[in-house]
């Protein structure tokens, strides 16, 4: 799919048909995220793949009961270290490449971090900044309003 598509066809999806996502396929969504840039190239950012389904709906009671986020066959929980924005980049490559290879996901920051680290095992240092529920949508979110770019780009002399 053409780079300009995916960005076009990305949806916020929060239902999601009972069928796995490959090993493969997830792979190749998680070498997007290690492929995204990051502060000083130090990859401050740790990503926690749950696909069990107890964990999973422990995962979205902790998302302040958001069950989407069970639904989903997969969740990655992104975690910073050191650097938010390289969680958040390895986030973004993810979703942009789950929308490429035909799958729906849902960006969720609602959440009670220490709920989640404790749900994911993770040690402390260790935060969790999102969760990126992934699979085959069983949705087709209408796309979004958008301010226009004469509201939000600003040009400085």
């Amino acid at each position: 799919m053409h780079f300009f598509e995916v960005i076009r066809r990305r949806r916020s999806v929060r239902a999601f048909r009972k069928k796995s996502v490959a090993a493969d396929t997830l792979r190749t969504i998680l070498e997007a995220a290690n492929a995204a840039p990051s502060a000083r190239n130090l990859q401050s950012y740790e990503i926690y793949v749950v696909t069990n389904d107890l964990t999973r709906m422990a995962l979205a009671h902790a998302a302040n009961d958001q069950f989407f986020v069970a639904g989903a066959p997969a969740d990655l929980v992104f975690c910073a270290h050191a650097s938010i924005q390289d969680a958040t980049l390895a986030c973004t490559f993810s979703m942009l490449a789950a929308t490429a290879l035909g799958l729906g996901s849902v960006w969720v920051g609602d959440f009670q971090t220490g709920e989640v680290r404790r749900v994911i095992g993770a040690p402390p240092g260790i935060e969790p900044v999102a969760i990126l529920p992934i699979g085959y949508a069983a949705e087709e979110p209408a796309p979004p309003g958008r301010r226009p770019l004469d509201d939000l780009v600003h040009r400085v002399p």
